[in-house]
């Protein structure tokens, strides 16, 4: 159990989560000005994203548990068997403001380093395949973080399988694996490389709901809790 205070850890999650979108969107910006070529940006922008987050999961990760994703929170919150789980409960809609305003923030933040006007997407994005590409990608990721949390395996380790599965997931999924509800908001404010027209991030925000749900189910069959009596024997 965290028992760092709520506000320090909302702060954590609104700081991951902005910083994370900054790196998104700024290495997004800046791999559209160094080539033309799309395979190369996508390139360059899935390998800083990598290792951007992996990194903000080890250094923000003993303060709030680094989810800097609504969807893992929605996760924790209705998988978690501890005590307290119901009490803090009230601190996930905490958590998750945070992230949002987080992620609008980063977005922003990344266009004033780049000199970028902050605008609204116009990059369309939605089609049934990308769509399923984000049930898929958001599914995934939720399965991976709670298997690993539930498996015991270290927070260095559950850093880089994350960060190594979405540098994959922009590949191997049609979305280029937004798989974050804070990520497609806060992309949603830069018409750049990155960004994300209104009815496209509609329409993915819809998609990781889904693929959130399904990585839950995923994970009480894979991984199942021990029931609160086996933890206190």
């Amino acid at each position: 159990m965290n028992h760092t205070s709520l506000p320090r850890r909302a702060a954590a999650e609104l700081l991951g989560t902005g910083l994370l979108v900054a790196v998104v969107v700024g290495s997004g910006i800046a791999a559209e000005r160094l080539s033309s070529d799309h395979g190369l940006r996508l390139l360059e922008n899935s390998i800083a994203t990598a290792l951007g987050l992996a990194v903000l999961i080890v250094l923000l990760g003993p303060v709030s548990g680094a989810h800097f994703n609504p969807v893992i929170t929605i996760a924790d919150s209705l998988l978690r068997r501890d005590g307290a789980a119901a009490k803090d409960r009230a601190g996930a809609v905490t958590y998750i403001a945070a992230q949002l305003v987080g992620g609008i923030g980063g977005a922003l933040l990344a266009n004033a380093m780049f000199e970028t006007p902050a605008a609204v997407s116009l990059h369309e994005r939605a089609t049934a395949a990308t769509l399923l590409g984000e049930v898929v990608a958001t599914a995934g990721l939720t399965l991976l973080v709670v298997g690993m949390t539930r498996a015991a395996h270290s927070l260095p380790a559950i850093a880089c399988a994350v960060g190594a599965y979405i540098g994959a997931a922009y590949w191997f999924t049609s979305s280029t694996a937004f798989a974050n509800p804070a990520v497609t908001l806060g992309r949603l404010f830069s018409d750049t490389f990155a960004g994300i027209a209104p009815l496209s991030a509609a329409f993915f925000l819809a998609a990781q709901l889904i693929g959130g749900a399904v990585g839950i189910l995923l994970s009480v069959v894979l991984f199942p809790a021990p029931s609160l009596k086996e933890k206190t024997s």
